[in-house]
């Protein structure tokens, strides 16, 4: 486990090294990009010295991970302190993130196991043709035909999500088409995970064996296919965190959803360092636990076959 959690904490550092080493080589700074209109460049060259853009890309990266275990994520280019500022976006992105993946977990797995039941039948086919048709479609596309048919052209509902004085969606109707729009391709990756997993179940000798002493179907599948599928599974899964969060930055932009998809687009355009490594940092430490977990699954589920 101390070895999982090594490797975990290392690749996140060097993600964060390579965000530094990204914003570097933007064209432009932060000193300029925040600058207003008419400064002379004596003060872009005094801002770029306020900001520390004068020093060594590696040293601010040095003093921005010796902090980093502190809970101090840094200070962004207009003075604040990046943990304030997602101290409400990062929650909302949390809940549209943990509904789509509870979602998809869900409906891949019934769709899945529906299509491993009934191997090479019409259904079968069907739910792979599907599933490939989905994971196909960027979110982009999902969210304008969503907004298309549920808002635009029904009514049924909101287009856009209006805030409440918490910094929250005033209605909880207005989580039904992010989320769709992020579930739809997610549920294709991992119907098609569950299938290929029970199907390589499905020619082991003790499922083999459980179909001759005349078990049901759908007892074989749960009782003896499923157990063994699961790390491979569990496996998909935890890969659908990253494309989740990565997908919810162009869903919350689409649907103006209140989370960090429009503080990193601000951000990026900015090239506000400090402020893009503490939304990676805070997506990269919840990836990287759902991969732990994961990792542990998987040792867990080898370690109990004989």
């Amino acid at each position: 486990m101390a070895a999982a959690v090594a490797h975990r904490a290392l690749m996140l550092i060097v993600l964060l090294a390579l965000v530094f080493a990204a914003v570097e080589l933007l064209p432009g700074d932060a000193a300029g990009a925040t600058s207003e209109r008419g400064v002379t460049a004596a003060d872009i060259a005094a801002r770029r010295h306020q900001l520390g853009l004068d020093r060594p890309v590696w040293a601010r990266f040095w003093d921005w991970m010796t902090a980093l275990p502190t809970g101090d994520l840094g200070t962004s280019a207009q003075g604040q302190k990046v943990t304030a500022l997602l101290a409400d976006p990062l929650p909302n992105t949390l809940v549209l993130g943990l509904s789509a993946f509870a979602l998809t977990t869900v409906l891949s797995l019934l769709l899945g196991c529906w299509a491993a039941a009934r191997p090479g039948r019409l259904t079968d086919r069907i739910i792979g043709h599907a599933s490939t048709a989905a994971f196909a479609l960027p979110e982009f596309v999902i969210s304008v035909v969503l907004l298309l048919m549920l808002s635009l052209w029904t009514g049924w509902l909101p287009a856009v999500t209006v805030t409440g004085s918490d910094g929250r969606p005033a209605q909880w109707t207005m989580l039904i088409m992010p989320v769709i729009a992020l579930v739809i391709p997610q549920t294709g990756w991992n119907v098609r995970i569950v299938r290929g997993a029970l199907a390589d179940q499905a020619t082991t000798p003790h499922v083999e064996a459980a179909h001759l002493d005349g078990l049901p179907v759908h007892r074989v599948l749960l009782r003896h296919q499923l157990p063994g599928a699961v790390p491979a599974i569990a496996t998909g899964f935890a890969t659908t965190t990253g494309m989740l969060l990565g997908g919810a930055v162009v869903v919350e932009t689409l649907f103006n959803y209140p989370g960090i998809g429009n503080l990193l687009a601000g951000a990026v355009a900015s090239r506000d360092t400090a402020l893009i490594a503490g939304v990676v940092a805070c997506a990269g430490a919840v990836i990287s636990l759902v991969l732990l977990a994961a990792d542990l699954i998987r040792e867990a589920t080898v370690g109990d076959r004989p």
